[in-house]
Formats: C-alpha cells, sequence, structure tokens
C-alpha cells in the first residue's frame, strides 16, 4: 500500500552535515520525497507535533533539543513507507539499531537520535499537516517518459 510518513531530519544531523546522507538513504530505497522544509521548531510548532508527549517529565528537554538549530521536515511516499522508513531509521537507541541504518551510522544517543518518522498512519497524517498545508505536497507521475529529453 502506497503511503506517505513525515521524516524530520533533526538538529544533530543538520549541524554535523548528514542531510544529504540521510536524504540519499530515502532515495536508494525508490521513495519519492513530495516536500520538503528546513524550518526552526518553535514552541508553537512543538507543541502540535508533540502535543501527546505535553506535560510530561522530558518534553522541555525534547522541545529544547528540537530547537537548538535547524531541522528538515520532509514528507516521503512509498510503498509501505511507514514501515519502511522505520527500519531504515533503526531503534531509538543507536547501540541497539542494527548496522547500516541511519541511527546506526549518524545518532549520538538514545535523545539525540538524528531523525523521526511517523509510527502509524493515523500519526502520519496528523504529523505531515503540522508542517505541511496539501497544497505543499507534491503528487508525483511516475508516467513521465524521460526518454524524450534526449538533450536535443
Amino acid at each position: 500500500m502506497r503511503e506517505r510518513t513525515l521524516v524530520l531530519i533533526k538538529p544533530d544531523a543538520v549541524v554535523n552535515y548528514h542531510i544529504g546522507d540521510i536524504i540519499s538513504r530515502y532515495e536508494k530505497e525508490k521513495f519519492d520525497i513530495v516536500a520538503m522544509r528546513m524550518l526552526e521548531m518553535d514552541d508553537c510548532i512543538a507543541s502540535k507535533h508533540y502535543a501527546e508527549h505535553v506535560g510530561k517529565p522530558y518534553y522541555q528537554r525534547l522541545v529544547d533539543f528540537m530547537a537548538s538549530d535547524r531541522i528538515v521536515a520532509l514528507v516521503v511516499e512509498g510503498e509501505n513507507a511507514i514501515e519502511r522508513v522505520r527500519e531504515l531509521h533503526g531503534k531509538t537507541d543507536p547501540n541497539l539499531a542494527q548496522p547500516g541504518t541511519i541511527r546506526s551510522d549518524f545518532a549520538l544517543s538514545k535523545t539525540v537520535n538524528t531523525v523521526h518518522a511517523s509510527d502509524s498512519p493515523a500519526n502520519a497524517e496528523r504529523e505531515v499537516h503540522v508542517f505541511f498545508s496539501e497544497t505543499e505536497i507534491y503528487i508525483p507521475n511516475h508516467d513521465i517518459d524521460f526518454s524524450v529529453y534526449n538533450g536535443d
């Protein structure tokens, strides 16, 4: 089933110059990146994105980390995207993540863990729309025949 999921490339990956390395992993898996932007997370965005965590003891520390520098928000689309992207990311704790996963290769700790991805279709729908309006999300046309554009 073709799905969309939200991916956030977190501040630790941005400041350590891993944006391109991470995006290339999605492309190698033939995911379509249908929306992308760089932004700074503020309290308003954080309270919407992390709504289920508001009031929990770790909430402010999480928001402080996510607001510490820029993030890159992406909408990634493809077959079984939610499950496959989460597998590509690896376990939250990079010490437990499979070798070759994004977190195994780039994350610094269980908290400073490089990437976020939606964990269910309902959360993907909600999270995507915290960062993007529907008009900002590209609808891929896989029927284009690029052979007609041969450089002449």
